[in-house]
């Protein structure tokens, strides 16, 4: 596969950003190789178009499928497999939003939770500390509710939602 300078333009900086949010650099540059790709790829065009060991390509490849964000297409007439990654950006980041809140938002409660309830015997730790504690897991609480009602909201009103930005607190009738 032929990559314009904006496609590795786009590329690098998706490793770069990926890399940033906690991704493997290869990673999140296969990612978006495939998002920018017309049709689904094989492992071995990945591997020569990023100029990465076909090792690598597998372990990535496998780390995006684990994450929803990359499946695999049969191609008629070729044995191997082959890649797309998801193109609709919302559905993407929903994916993304989910698979984080599972792997890293979910324990965190859940050891928040912990903490709370051995905290009622506890009598080593000092109030003060045990109510910081208790303000982190009621934000994470709030934050998941949210994020779960959110969640339901038709994309059209989300949408028409995150356009509003501050102009909501006018329909609450407050000024921003």
């Amino acid at each position: 596969m032929k990559l314009t300078p904006i496609m590795e333009k786009y590329i690098l900086h998706w490793g770069e950003m990926g890399a940033r949010w906690g991704v493997n650099r290869t990673v999140a540059q296969i990612h978006a190789l495939l998002y920018l790709s017309p049709e689904p790829l094989h492992a071995e065009v990945i591997a020569e178009t990023l100029s990465v060991a076909r090792s690598n390509v597998s372990t990535s490849l496998k780390e995006l499928q684990s994450w929803g964000l990359v499946r695999v297409v049969h191609v008629l007439g070729d044995r191997r497999d082959h890649f797309e990654s998801l193109k609709d950006m919302w559905e993407m980041f929903n994916v993304i939003i989910e698979e984080r809140k599972k792997r890293e938002i979910d324990p965190t409660l859940t050891m928040l939770r912990q903490c709370m309830l051995e905290a009622e015997t506890d009598r080593q730790t000092p109030q003060e500390i045990k109510d910081r504690i208790a303000n982190v897991l009621e934000f994470m609480e709030t934050l998941t509710k949210w994020y779960e009602q959110m969640k339901a909201v038709p994309r059209p009103t989300l949408l028409k939602l995150m356009k509003l930005g501050s102009k909501i607190t006018q329909y609450m009738g407050k000024k921003p």
